[in-house]
C-alpha cells in the first residue's frame, strides 16, 4: 500500500522536530496543540488540518511550503519524474500568451507514462 499523506507529513514533522533537538511538549506548546494530538499527527494516526499544520510548521520555524515539498518527495516512488500539474484555463479569462505561458494546458499523464505538456514561463 502506498504512504499516506498523514504520514508522510508526520514523518517530515518529527525529523525536523528530532533534528532541531525539540520536545513533543516544547513543540506543542508553540504550536498551541496538545501533546497527545501533535503525537499523535507526527505517528501519522491523525489528519492535520491546514491551520493545525501551520501552527506546527510555525513552532518549528519552518516554511509550510518547504515541508509539502520535502513530503512530495517522500510520496513519490522510486524513479518516478515529476509532473507539472495545472489548469487548462486561466481562471480570470485571460489568454495565455498575454499571461506569459508558451502552452495553454497541463495534460497530467496516466499512471505509468512520463510526458505531460506544462505551462512554462515566457
Amino acid at each position: 500500500m502506498a504512504m499516506l499523506l498523514r504520514e508522510a507529513l508526520g514523518d517530515s514533522l518529527r525529523r525536523v522536530r528530532t533534528q532541531q533537538g525539540r520536545t513533543l511538549r516544547e513543540v506543542s506548546t508553540g504550536a498551541r496543540v496538545s501533546l497527545g494530538y501533535l503525537s499523535e499527527v507526527e505517528r501519522g494516526q491523525k489528519e492535520a488540518s491546514s491551520e493545525l499544520l501551520a501552527a506546527i510548521c510555525d513552532a518549528l520555524d519552518v516554511e509550510i511550503a518547504d515541508l509539502l515539498l520535502e513530503v512530495g518527495s517522500a510520496m513519490r516512488p522510486a524513479g518516478a519524474e515529476p509532473v507539472v500539474v495545472g489548469a487548462q484555463s486561466m481562471a480570470d479569462g485571460a489568454d495565455a500568451a498575454e499571461a506569459g505561458l508558451t502552452a495553454t494546458k497541463v495534460v497530467i499523464p496516466a499512471p505509468g507514462r512520463r510526458d505531460a505538456t506544462a505551462l512554462a514561463a515566457a
